[in-house]
């Protein structure tokens, strides 16, 4: 059975009586069994961008930009709830909704933006990958590179994907949270005053907008929250998911495990590098955050982390690109099928060449696919808020009021921040790549 009759089969099912009041709230060991994209999400989320963009953050500006954890737990949440919400309640994951509401020309228009935006996050996180290999061994970041996309491909194309990527980016998020929070530990901990200032005081400092939305765009992008739906048909969510806590769990435990890692790396470029005015270009100055706390294994260790990241996230992030490419075209989007495997492939074959060709630090390419990924925020976004908004799809349960707003509000705030930034950073980003043909 191919995907569109899939989704018309629980779309019929769907259409049988239900009363969302009638829905108990699973017990907390329950809802832990049904948490599953949760997983994925964030380890796609906490890959090479977010290490680099956060450094770059705490190392430039201090503590003043830590207020930005708010408006992105505030945002991540309600992505995932909306498009999560959206998808049970019609039986159809996002972009077959978008088709089935705006017809297939939207459907594809979103599709290709959103496959932009995520070939643009491949790009940093095989640049990740090398940037890791090269603090670790000492190689070439390049052949680092290579070495990790072969292991890929293996991971790719055994059995069970799913299972294997969900379990595979589990360790990689336990160990970063366990590396960077103690790391933050041994620092000291972050200083009080400065830490409420910095909570407080919502500002941007002079130049630090493109680095604000490159750090956005990987914590809380409106594509994790589109993914998400196409995970949640793999992990066989259900309507009852949506009203039984599973959906809030899932969505609350991406955003908390986001904001303690990437927390902790701000905290500690804030604490480390700021006072000696160090700004991040290159991988080792990665590593000069630890140096003072671990020595000549800071390389090491940082360059673990950030191996780590990078492979979690270029492991999820390749298939999500052709997931959301297919989606948009109809085509399948199992990550079982063979298409999809074929297309990752391709995706990360071009991405590669991309990296390859590119002649500066592998840092600076992260940083700049970061802030590129954010091209699909204003396009899938404003879809997202139309369908939220609209009477069909929440026709049978209580209209999602506050969601309503919250899903406004994040867009509203993603899309001016986008606007404001992204046209300068792409253009640069853009010619940088001419240049090189």
């Amino acid at each position: 059975m191919n995907d569109t009759a899939e989704i018309g089969a629980q779309s019929a099912q769907q259409e049988e009586v239900f009363d969302a009041e009638k829905i108990q709230r699973l017990p907390i060991r329950e809802l832990l069994k049904r948490v599953g994209p949760s997983i994925i999400l964030t380890g796609i989320a906490v890959g090479p961008g977010s290490i680099t963009t956060a450094s770059m953050i705490g190392s430039e500006f201090g503590y003043t930009l830590v207020w930005l954890f708010f408006p992105i737990m505030f945002m991540g949440i309600s992505f995932l709830l909306t498009t999560h919400r959206i998808s049970l309640l019609t039986g159809m994951p996002t972009f077959h909704a978008i088709r089935h509401y705006y017809g297939s020309g939207a459907a594809k228009f979103v599709g290709i933006a959103s496959f932009l935006s995520c070939m643009f996050f491949t790009i940093g996180n095989i640049s990740g990958c090398g940037a890791g290999m090269n603090l670790i061994f000492g190689i070439n970041w390049k052949i680092g590179a290579t070495m990790l996309i072969a292991a890929l491909v293996y991971c790719y194309f055994s059995k069970g994907v799913y299972n294997r990527v969900e379990k595979i980016i589990g360790i990689c998020i336990i160990g970063m949270l366990v590396a960077y929070c103690t790391t933050l530990g041994i620092a000291g901990g972050p200083d009080p005053g400065l830490m409420i200032t910095g909570l407080t005081h919502w500002s941007f400092p002079a130049g630090s907008f493109a680095t604000a939305l490159a750090f956005i765009s990987t914590s809380a992008s409106i594509n994790a929250g589109i993914y998400g739906t196409y995970l949640g048909q793999e992990k066989k969510w259900k309507k009852e998911d949506l009203f039984n806590g599973t959906v809030l769990i899932d969505a609350i435990a991406q955003s908390i495990g986001v904001v303690l890692i990437s927390g902790a790396i701000m905290l500690v470029g804030a604490i480390v590098l700021h006072p000696n005015g160090t700004k991040i270009t290159s991988a080792v100055q990665l590593a000069d955050m630890l140096i003072p706390l671990m020595g000549k294994s800071a390389n090491v260790v940082m360059g673990v982390a950030l191996l780590a990241a990078a492979f979690s996230a270029l492991l999820g992030n390749t298939h999500r690109t052709v997931v959301l490419l297919n989606a948009g075209f109809n085509q399948p989007t199992s990550l079982e099928d063979k298409s999809i495997k074929r297309n990752a492939m391709i995706v990360i074959a071009i991405a590669a060449l991309i990296c390859f060709t590119y002649g500066k630090s592998p840092v600076q390419l992260i940083y700049l696919a970061n802030v590129a990924s954010a091209i699909a925020t204003p396009v899938a976004g404003g879809f997202i808020c139309a369908m939220i908004w609209r009477k069909d799809v929440n026709q049978g349960v209580k209209k999602p009021k506050i969601l309503r707003v919250c899903m406004l509000i994040s867009y509203l705030f993603c899309l001016i921040l986008t606007l404001s930034t992204l046209g300068t950073v792409l253009t640069r980003f853009v010619s940088s790549i001419a240049a090189l043909f």
